[in-house]
């Protein structure tokens, strides 16, 4: 297979690249590898046509189609493209005009065709995906026979409307073809284009150009050149979206044919619901073929079925066996419901094709004459062969097409394992050729052989067959030449021998000798056409009885060979035949057997089994005798036990309750995980998601259309209160209002959808989360029509409601997808990021409970570990004997579907179980040992319980008509049995409620204690401990949740042919469950293994991450890998029979843990307390066949039995009897005479069933296909089922994918599925292009995915409300809620302003109040306090300071609604302020430009240089110099503007640290007015503050103040003003303004300024005493054009307003204005204040200190008391951004306050600090080392001169100013326990100081910059007169000197 051609290098790279190439190819997973001969050129000598791989320059040619024929033996031409004109459009797809051609793209679009011109397809290389339209003269194309094609070309481009090309080079180059040979209109015109019925245009059939058709195979040919007929492509516009020729489309009808659309009912076209195959003779194409006599070339015409031919291109990646590539032969158009499928084992059509609703057709392709189908081969042979079609050509088949199935899937599978896939390009060399043909079908006759006899071949176990072969032999060609030296030439493969085509059928028969004719090799001489009809002869004849495959193989045709596979044994023929059914024709082929009365000869078989008579004779004789002993009977027993109860209220069971609603760890974990991934998607960069903007949050859950599902989410919803929290509703919701949340998605969705829609749209800031549960099912994509809704399946709803535009785009919607099963929304095209896939987290982690919960998750992988050995009896079974009828009875009923044949012998046996358990002892011979048990415990149970409490049975039935029937036999025994009263039959179908008995509601009521007269049951988890059988139907779960009193789960007749890991999964998760490990010693049972996640995809989570090693648990636990049990199944019939007797009344062994159950209920004082409490797992390994664990005896009449005696023989209890808790059975085979003997102890009271259900989980049944599916594991150590197609929607992109593996996370196992997967046609998601780019992810969907049953709908609840708490949290803030503090030191003034109702201070009684020196602010709680002469000398000392590491912790808070006149920070967007915030991605970020500015302070004697960065949008703020642009003053308006359109103040605020949590965003707290803002930074961070904030003032202070405090900010914001107020005044009076009319105002803002409130009082009269007020948040618009429009307002210096407190009084507010202190928020006169600076070296206080400078100065501060702020608390920046360190490398990181300062020249570590924060910080801890005579002595205060600085709670001050003409207070009055001099100026004089008193002992603390300058000031103060120094009491900051440690001086007043 495949050319071995040697190529003659012309560089010696080869061996470099090749090694390299294959090495990093084995090592890679990368989808798209760099090809090898990318790199080389090969000259070849031989003919490279048909070479498989990248080897033809060419590398798109088609194999099938190409020019290799014509061409014999000429290498390919290189071909150089003209450059193309410059400026013209090059994107392939495009014509040089930029006008898109591809027909995915202008399908539907008008295009104009000339008269005489054709549409058709163009392939380019550059778009192997995609077909180009264009216009070509019919004349310069063939007709049907490829002749008659003019010579030259003439087109038309349909993009641009350019005519008239006669040169297809000219038209390929216009069209972007970008050739690499030369262009040929017959190479690269491909298809002609048609319109469907929908008018779109699509790909028609292949344009015959002369000869492609009769192209043979080379000698050594690729194996996809086949056929003499050219396989057609796919029709229909969805092809043009995919690399491959669509799988799976429907086909289009042409001309001629008529289309089978939804409205063409009649019968002939029925067979349109599945893959219709026109074959042989009844193919319209075939009747024009005899009538032209055209057999010999059998070509489909345009006028044919157009359909997908099934073999892939080489380009396309590779075909697995799943891809739908089709279905052949088989039943005719009018074979009534039968399609073939797209997969043995692998169902599911997609519904596709915009033409009708045929599913996909595919032809046979064929050559020679016709083979005929024997009649009556179905008769004979008992079930209808399944041809597969292998290798080459296939022959027609004529005749009895009915009876037999053709299938076109092995032939993709080799296919696809022989082309190399895109993963494996790289491995282009010569020597690594694919898998030959001959190997491949070698393999297969050996997997073939080894195959059990109740086996069925599975596709994907051939492909990993064929890729382990395909991997091995070249690894030894790598190992070669890793070895060898390098070698000119690459050496010929050597690792093992290929087969030869003439050897092969020898090899074939050889090995098939050895599998006792299981399989039969056919070899042909001519064609397959001779081995088909010698296979039909002898199936015929009966020779082939024993034979299950027969392979046919024909290898004449020039070394190449033609094969197919029939398989002809019953078993496995009908199980492949019947998974080729979607579950649609699967429903409807039921149907129609029922309907159509083929049921009939089945039913009268069953009659005929009892030798007794009919069933139905011994039901009625049975009832006539049961009525006149009615009344002593069990049932009315039970009847009269049961109202009993009601009226006496007897013993209530204990083991009853109802479970409260509450929220488990692992809900919360994984809400908060939810959460965390909306912020992350918030946080990101591209602003998809903005949390800011939102108020509160909605919700809507879609759900299949469930009635059941619905009630029951109905019910979570209601009990979770999410409504409540998120104020959606008030307290007492109706029904009704909680239903508009949960939406079925089914015909009636639309309106509610559009409604939320519509909600959505109108309130844009509600937050909108769209949660789609049970997410896996319908995702069939709405573009295709579809057919499955009348057979209730999924219907197109979900792509057509959540997938909406209006969904995608809206920016407040957020979708959920919930499942358990997330793989079909994990495939290449998916719209979700894995980053935004959030796995169920893993139980815990080595060892440790990551989340304890009082119970324990039991899923699928528990319950396989169960079937190991070491357990107990395992919770997986299947049943041998019904398994051994249903095969024996298909022989018989060959034409009936098995789904049928199961049903009705299941319900046979529960009808023989329940009336052997009614007395009716013959018929235990009639039923199986495990119905039997199921039907005596369903019986049993209520009778062990005093409240008749029982057991749930689930009945699986998929097929609704069979669930119809079944409830039906089974309802008809019961009452024949007269156990009417005993349990509930109940038929749980998806589209209607629960009807549930009254009598069975009674006990209900009873048991849950309801008292509404009207309450039915509308979920089966309120069915709660009711006896019943459950008949579950519908073709899917669609999320129902079952109560705990499931104690069997039923899935014998799941249809074990659609073997797909989400079907099965889904099926299996019924039977998850909770349960009880309260003090097991374990961890329990693990959640599944490969459902768990150990490691998020994203760093964007913020959760704790669970690290675990995924594994099998039982591999875990024990080092020992276990060898499975011997035998899961029960006993033969006759056994089962025989014994069945002994297994009545009473639980049988078959409970789960059997052994433990029993043993326990009777002898728990037996139990060991380290066995007391185990996890069911674990008693299970204790007590299984291993005998009685040590120091504990079985309490068993009989001997115990041998170790593995319960294994070896049945795990069903047939021979291995446990005690139960009625009775005692004795081991061995007991007879039913023996039970009695066994009985209960008297001591012993009887155990409610609902006990055992917390403890164990239910026991599961399923069909043997299916058991040894999920318990069978593969190479990767996971069960076989996890390495199935995913989904029925999705198809491999590749054969060459490796296999799942046990270690995988579910983040992996996604990654996997994302690279490995591609939707099928009919996939919503099948037209999206993501294929792992990021912006093909939609932003706001979310994927939840976790086990069945675990809890993912409380989970999403709660996420609901963690997400609306935050959004609150969001929308409020923590603002400082302090008491103002000394309030109480506050003497009662002389005089008050007591004109309560006066907007504005008058003037002349304002300078009357007196100044208040204390402060008032509790930030200033731990400052010294300052006394004045108002305070008396004897006060109470403040209480016991915080410690200063409590202060920010302890200061306390309030949480606020933000307002709408908030100031905000970075985080907020919202439409409003978007262009004031000036950066969003569609709006260029505003530019800037940087100015310096400059001016002389006289006080410092050197000029100050600043840099403003001024937006463009702001400098019409600025003034500008002409020309030259240099910044020169900053516009400040006049005193007499009244406008009220702007803020007269410009605003600064200073910050550091603060550029994301600063609040800068003033536009809403402006109201939208115009005003300056400034935002005053450090250098270092202009950077940073700038790309937050980039429409904003910035003014950067020089690099010398990057390490100052606040004080530097705050002096050269108030110098700078004055400075800018000179120049406008100079600017403005020469434009005739006075300069006494420029606004002297500016305002000093912090930066954690949010909201503004003011009071309203309403005083009642000037002067009363009473009054009232009310508090309401206003704008700061309103607050400064109030204050600005005070008049005489240039007379204040200072004007403030009060720090917002909830506690504030009407003591507070009562005056409207103060003279005291102000903070925060000041309004400052630049101009009044000129004389008085702020301390540029201050960092703390500098507030305070500058209030006492400008009130001795004899300036007024003004506090407008109703007016107040809030501040929002701040964790980061500010004054906290600065942190002392020591510099010294090994020191420990915090430095304590009383290091800070050192003697001089000492070896003390120095810190890393300015030495003013060392020296503020020192005296505010550490002062009274410097004042012993100070603390607590507030009568003898501390005298501070010129500068107020913090000395502790502990210590007052009294500040006094050296200036002249000053206001001081009165010290005369005081005498001083300190004097602190703080770089005292010239104005502090030796006569100043001797004005002041000081106690004996007093200390003095001199400070100065340096020490020479402390002994000029103690000189020049003349203190050693009164103070006494000693050398050893100087000191200095703990400061480098190139740091400028200040210095000080103590001493003693003498």
């Amino acid at each position: 297979m495949g050319n071995s051609y040697a190529g003659q290098l012309k560089t010696t790279r080869f061996e470099e690249v090749l090694h390299n190439s294959i090495e990093a190819s084995l090592r890679s997973n990368s989808l798209v590898p760099r090809p090898v001969f990318s790199q080389l050129y090969l000259e070849a000598e031989q003919q490279l046509s048909a070479l498989e791989g990248s080897s033809r320059i060419d590398n798109e040619e088609e194999e099938e189609e190409g020019e290799g024929g014509l061409e014999p033996s000429c290498p390919p031409n290189p071909y150089q493209m003209h450059p193309p004109p410059e400026g013209c459009c090059t994107m392939d797809g495009f014509c040089q005009a930029g006008k898109d051609l591809r027909l995915v793209s202008i399908s539907n679009e008008p295009i104009d065709v000339p008269a005489g011109f054709l549409l058709v397809g163009a392939k380019a290389p550059g778009l192997p995906d995609h077909l180009l339209v264009c216009a070509v003269d019919k004349r310069f194309l063939p007709d049907d026979s490829g002749h008659n094609a003019l010579l030259g070309f003439s087109g038309n481009c349909v993009g641009c409307g350019k005519k008239g090309f006669c040169y297809f080079t000219e038209f390929s180059n216009h069209i972007n073809l970008k050739l690499t040979t030369q262009p040929k209109k017959q190479k690269h015109l491909k298809y002609y284009l048609v319109r469907n019925a929908q008018g779109a245009l699509t790909k028609g059939p292949l344009i015959c150009w002369k000869g492609s058709e009769f192209r043979g195979r080379q000698t050594t040919a690729g194996p996809c050149s086949s056929s003499l007929i050219p396989l057609l492509d796919s029709s229909g516009p969805l092809a043009a979206f995919s690399r491959e020729p669509a799988p799976g489309t429907s086909p289009s009808i042409p001309t001629g044919a008529q289309p089978a659309g939804p409205a063409s009912g009649h019968p002939p076209l029925a067979a349109a619901m599945g893959p219709t195959v026109f074959n042989g003779k009844d193919s319209p194409k075939y009747q024009q073929l005899v009538k032209s006599k055209l057999l010999a070339v059998t070509r489909p015409s345009a006028l044919g079925i157009l359909s997908n031919s099934g073999p892939p291109k080489k380009r396309h990646k590779g075909w697995s066996p799943e891809s739908p590539s089709a279905t052949d032969g088989g039943y005719p158009q009018g074979s009534g419901s039968r399609a073939k499928y797209e997969n043995a084992g692998m169902s599911c059509v997609p519904q596709a094709g915009l033409a009708g609703p045929a599913s996909v057709t595919f032809p046979v392709v064929a050559s020679g004459e016709p083979v005929s189908v024997p009649d009556n081969l179905l008769k004979i042979c008992k079930a209808k062969p399944v041809i597969f079609k292998g290798h080459g050509n296939f022959p027609y088949l004529c005749g009895n097409l009915n009876d037999v199935v053709v299938s076109p899937l092995l032939h993709t599978c080799y296919q696809s394992s022989q082309s190399l896939s895109r993963a494996h390009e790289r491995y282009g060399a010569p020597t690594l050729q694919p898998i030959s043909e001959e190997t491949q079908l070698l393999l297969t006759v050996y997997y073939l052989v080894q195959l059990a006899a109740d086996q069925v071949p599975l596709m994907e176990d051939l492909e990993q067959i064929f890729l382990r072969s395909w991997r091995e032999s070249h690894l030894t060609e790598i190992r070669q030449h890793q070895q060898a030296a390098p070698q000119p030439f690459p050496p010929a493969p050597s690792a093992v021998a290929p087969v030869s085509s003439a050897q092969l059928p020898w090899l074939a028969g050889l090995a098939a000798s050895s599998c006792n004719d299981s399989v039969h090799v056919i070899e042909c001489a001519y064609s397959l056409a001779e081995g088909l009809s010698e296979m039909f002869r002898l199936l015929v004849e009966g020779k082939l009885a024993k034979t299950n495959y027969v392979v046919i193989i024909c290898a004449c045709r020039n070394s190449a060979i033609d094969s197919c596979i029939a398989v002809t044994g019953k078993h496995q023929a009908r199980i492949l035949s019947e998974s080729l059914l979607s579950p649609a024709e699967y429903q409807k082929e039921v149907t129609y057997e029922l309907v159509t009365g083929r049921v009939e000869s089945l039913g009268a078989f069953f009659s005929t089994l009892c030798p007794e008579g009919d069933i139905d004779i011994l039901l009625d004789k049975f009832h006539q005798e049961s009525q006149g002993h009615i009344s002593s009977s069990l049932t009315a027993a039970s009847v009269t036990k049961s109202a009993s109860l009601d009226v006496s209220g007897a013993p209530a069971c204990t083991s009853y309750s109802l479970e409260p609603h509450h929220v488990r760890p692992f809900q919360l974990a994984v809400a908060q995980k939810l959460l965390s991934h909306v912020c992350s998607i918030a946080d990101s960069s591209t602003q998809n998601l903005d949390l800011g903007s939102f108020e509160k949050v909605d919700f809507l859950i879609c759900i299949p259309p469930s009635e059941v599902t619905y009630q029951q989410t109905l019910f979570h919803v209601w009990h979770s209160g999410v409504l409540l929290e998120l104020g959606l509703e008030k307290e007492r919701m109706s029904k009704q209002q909680v239903e508009q949340y949960v939406l079925k998605l089914d015909a009636d969705a639309q309106t509610k959808f559009k409604s939320f829609l519509q909600n959505s749209f109108q309130n844009p800031h509600t937050l909108f989360i769209l949660i789609h549960d049970h997410a896996h099912w319908d995702l069939v994509s709405s573009a295709v029509p579809n057919l499955c809704s009348q057979s209730g399946l999924s219907s197109g709803w979900v792509d057509r409601l959540l997938n909406c535009r209006e969904v995608k785009e809206a920016p407040n919607i957020v979708t959920l997808h919930v499942t358990s099963f997330p793989y079909a929304l994990q495939t290449q095209h998916t719209l979700i990021s894995p980053y935004n896939e959030i796995h169920w987290p893993a139980s815990h982690s080595e060892g440790v409970d990551l989340y304890p919960e009082s119970k324990k998750y039991f899923g699928l992988s528990e319950f396989i570990e169960s079937t190991l050995s070491g357990h107990s009896l395992p919770l997986l079974r299947y049943d041998s004997s019904f398994e051994a009828m249903v095969t024996a009875l298909g022989k018989r009923f060959p034409r009936l579907h098995s789904a049928i044949i199961r049903t009705f012998v299941l319900v046979q046996h529960y009808a023989a179980a329940m009336m052997a358990v009614s007395g009716l002892s013959q018929m235990k011979s009639y039923t199986s040992v495990e119905t039997l048990e199921i039907t005596q415990n369903l019986l049993n149970a209520p009778k062990q319980c005093p409240c008749g409490h029982g057991l749930m049975v689930l009945l699986r039935v998929p097929c609704s008509p069979l669930a119809a029937l079944a409830y039906e036999r089974l309802a008809h025994v019961r009452a024949r049995l007269a156990l009417e009263q005993r349990f509930e039959i109940i038929l749980g179908t998806p589209g209607s409620g629960l009807a549930v008995g009254k009598h069975f509601v009674r006990q209900l009521k009873m048991w849950q204690k309801i008292e509404d007269s009207e309450w039915r049951p509308r979920t089966y988890l309120e069915l709660e401990g009711l006896p019943c059988i459950l008949i579950f139907s519908g073709m899917d779960p669609h999320g129902e949740s079952l109560p705990r009193s499931l104690r069997y789960c039923d899935l014998r007749l799941i249809n074990s042919s659609c073997l797909v890991r989400t079907a099965l999964e889904q099926e299996l998760g019924l039977a998850a469950y909770f349960v009880s490990s309260e003090g097991s010693p374990e961890k329990g049972p693990r959640s599944e293994g490969v459902e768990s996640d150990a490691e998020k995809l994203s760093s964007t989570d913020n959760e704790d991450e669970e690290l675990v090693t995924e594994g099998c648990p039982s591999e875990k636990r024990s080092p020992v890998k276990r060898e499975r049990s011997r035998s899961h199944d029960s006993a033969s019939s006759g056994l089962s029979s025989k014994a069945s007797g002994s297994a009545l009344g009473g639980e049988t062994s078959a409970q789960p843990g059997g052994p433990w159950k029993g043993e326990q209920a009777q002898s728990p004082q037996l139990c060991g307390p380290s066995e007391e409490g185990r996890a069911p797992g674990d008693k299970q390994r204790l007590r299984a066949g291993q005998g009685p664990p040590s120091g504990v005896s079985r309490h068993s009449p009989g001997p115990a039995p041998p170790p593995d005696s319960g294994l070896k023989t049945s795990q069903r209890g047939v021979q291995v009897q446990v005690a139960s808790s009625s009775q005692l059975s004795s081991s061995g085979s007991s007879s039913s005479s023996a039970a009695p003997a066994a009985s209960t102890p008297a001591s012993q009271a009887p155990r409610c069933s609902m006990a055992k259900a917390c403890r164990q989980p239910p026991i599961v049944f399923l069909p043997k296909l299916v058991y040894d599916m999920v318990t069978a594991t593969d190479s990767g150590g996971l069960p076989k089922a996890t390495s199935l197609l995913p989904s029925h929607s999705v198809m491999w992109a590749s054969s060459f994918r490796p296999l799942l593996s046990k270690t995988m996370t579910s983040t992996e196992q996604s990654l996997y599925y994302r690279q490995w997967t591609v939707p099928r046609p009919s996939h919503m998601d099948y037209g999206s292009r993501a294929e792992g780019r990021v912006d093909g992810f939609h932003p706001r969907r979310l994927l939840l995915s976790g086990p069945p049953q675990i809890g993912k709908t409380g989970a999403y609840l709660q996420f609901l409300s963690i997400l609306s708490r935050m959004l609150v949290r969001l929308t409020e803030v923590d603002v400082y809620d302090e008491e103002e503090i000394n309030i109480n030191l506050r003497e009662e003034p002389d005089w008050r302003y007591l004109q309560l109702s006066d907007p504005w201070p008058d003037l002349e009684l304002f300078k009357k109040l007196p100044f208040d020196y204390i402060v008032h602010d509790p930030k200033y709680e731990d400052a010294s306090l300052i006394c004045s002469h108002h305070q008396s000398v004897e006060g109470e000392d403040r209480g016991a300071p915080r410690r200063p590491e409590d202060l920010y912790v302890r200061r306390q808070t309030a949480r606020m609604r933000l307002s709408k006149y908030a100031a905000y920070n970075t985080y907020h967007h919202c439409e409003q302020c978007r262009q004031y915030m000036g950066f969003h991605p569609r709006y260029q970020l505003y530019e800037s430009t940087l100015h310096a500015f400059a001016f002389s302070y006289s006080m410092l004697g050197e000029e100050i240089q600043l840099h403003f960065i001024i937006p463009k949008s702001k400098e019409h703020h600025f003034v500008f110099s002409q020309p030259g642009g240099q910044l020169e003053s900053m516009r400040l308006p006049l005193v007499t503007d009244k406008s009220h359109e702007y803020i007269k103040s410009p605003t600064f605020t200073p910050t550091t640290g603060r550029h994301e949590h600063g609040l800068f965003n003033l536009y809403h707290a402006m109201d939208g007015a115009s005003h300056l803002h400034v935002l005053v930074v450090k250098e270092y961070e202009m950077p940073v503050y700038k790309k937050y904030w980039p429409n904003h003032i910035m003014l950067v202070l020089p690099s010398v103040f990057n390490s100052a405090g606040v004080g530097a900010a705050h002096f050269l914001i108030k110098e700078l003003s004055y400075h800018n107020l000179e120049l406008e005044r100079t600017r403005q009076e020469e434009l005739g303004i006075k300069p006494q009319d420029i606004w002297p105002f500016i305002v000093i803002s912090d930066d954690s300024c949010v909201m503004w409130n003011v009071v309203d009082v309403d005083g009642g009269g000037e002067r009363s005493r009473e009054f009232s007020w009310s508090e309401r948040n206003v704008s700061l618009k309103y607050i400064m054009q109030h204050i600005e429009a005070a008049p005489n307002i240039t007379h204040y210096a200072l004007i403030g307003m009060r720090k917002w407190s909830s506690k504030a009084g009407s003591r507070e507010v009562r005056e409207p204005f103060s003279r005291c202190h102000v903070h925060d928020f000041i309004v400052l006169n630049v101009d009044l204040t000129q004389n008085v600076q702020y301390n540029q070296n201050r960092f703390l206080c500098d507030d305070v200190d500058f209030n006492l400078r400008v009130h001795s100065a004899g300036l007024l501060l003004c506090r407008f008391n109703r007016f107040s702020v809030m501040k929002k608390q701040i964790a980061v920046g500010g004054h906290r951004s600065f942190h002392i360190t020591s510099k010294a490398p090994d020191s420990p990181a915090v430095v304590a306050p009383a290091q800070y300062v050192c003697a001089p020249d000492s070896k003390h570590a120095l810190l890393a600090a300015p030495a003013q924060l060392l020296l503020e910080k020192f005296l505010q801890q550490h002062s009274r080392r410097f004042f012993p005579l100070s603390p607590q002595n507030r009568g003898h205060p501390v005298l501070l001169v010129d500068c107020y600085l913090n000395l502790g709670p502990q210590i007052s001050v009294c500040y006094v100013s050296s200036r002249p003409h000053s206001l001081n207070v009165s010290c005369s009055d005081f005498r001083f326990s300190g004097l602190l001099l703080y770089l005292c100026d010239s104005f502090v004089g030796a006569s100043f100081l001797k004005k002041f008193h000081f106690l004996k002992g007093a200390t003095l603390c001199v400070i100065c910059q340096d020490r020479n300058s402390l002994r000029q000031t103690v000189v020049r103060l003349e203190l050693e007169d009164q103070w006494q120094f000693r050398l050893r009491d100087e000191f200095q900051t703990a400061n480098a000197k190139e740091d400028r440690p200040l210095f000080f001086l103590t001493g003693r007043h003498i």
